[in-house]
């Protein structure tokens, strides 16, 4: 696979995930600068965790605007697959291209800690190489993480198996304690009708590297290339 990885001023997850697509999984890489308007022809698309812009007026706003998410939207409108971490998510939903919104923790601090997610449907790139509700122990680090959307897009959300990741305990339960910012439904990532758009706010390029003792985020990779 092909996999470009848009890089904005304030990004920085990007070499995390430059490292552990093209080191790790031996797959070509390439670097997509906010400022290009050419994807390369690339495969997958990936907006990293970071801040991008700073998160001035909100996390994602103005990331948007970027000369490159004009292709990027339009790669994903034509069924490119693309896939949003963290602030890529933020970005995501702020383009509209996945639906609802990443608020302020409801705690109203920045949280970075390990936590554990499990999936909710196996009808994805991300998903569809691992047990359905297998809890894997994913990193988080965001200020703006709490998921959000109106009562009729949640029930869109469920009627098109949209909902990708919950945040669990390490049994795989669902439960307020194991829900990190308040998100709604516990919700820490979906996709879009046509499925060839993820956002997720935990970090698997953080849990993919036999160096941080934690490889469960590998699992989220392999899921995409072997399925792609």
């Amino acid at each position: 696979m092909k996999f470009g990885v848009v890089i904005f001023p304030g990004s920085n997850c990007d070499h995390d995930m430059i490292y552990v697509l093209e080191k790790i999984f031996k797959q070509e890489v390439v670097k997509l600068w906010h400022k290009d308007t050419d994807l390369h022809a690339c495969d997958f698309i990936v907006l990293p965790g970071g801040f991008s812009y700073g998160d001035y007026l909100r996390s994602g706003a103005i990331a948007r605007f970027s000369p490159i998410m004009k292709e990027v939207v339009k790669f994903a409108q034509k069924g490119g697959y693309l896939m949003g971490i963290c602030n890529g998510f933020q970005i995501l939903c702020e383009t509209g291209l996945l639906p609802g919104a990443l608020l302020h923790n409801n705690n109203q601090q920045f949280i970075c800690k390990n936590v554990y997610i499990r999936s909710e449907t196996t009808d994805s790139l991300l998903t569809k190489g691992y047990p359905l509700s297998k809890p894997l122990k994913i990193p988080i680090a965001h200020g703006e993480g709490r998921y959000f959307a109106p009562d009729d897009v949640v029930k869109k959300l469920n009627d098109d198996d949209g909902i990708l990741f919950t945040y669990c305990d390490e049994n795989g339960k669902i439960t307020p304690e194991a829900n990190p910012n308040g998100s709604l439904l516990n919700i820490a990532g979906v996709t879009n009708k046509k499925r060839n758009v993820f956002g997720m706010m935990p970090h698997p390029e953080r849990a993919a590297d036999e160096e941080l003792h934690n490889t469960d985020g590998k699992n989220i990779f392999s899921s995409i290339i072997d399925s792609f």
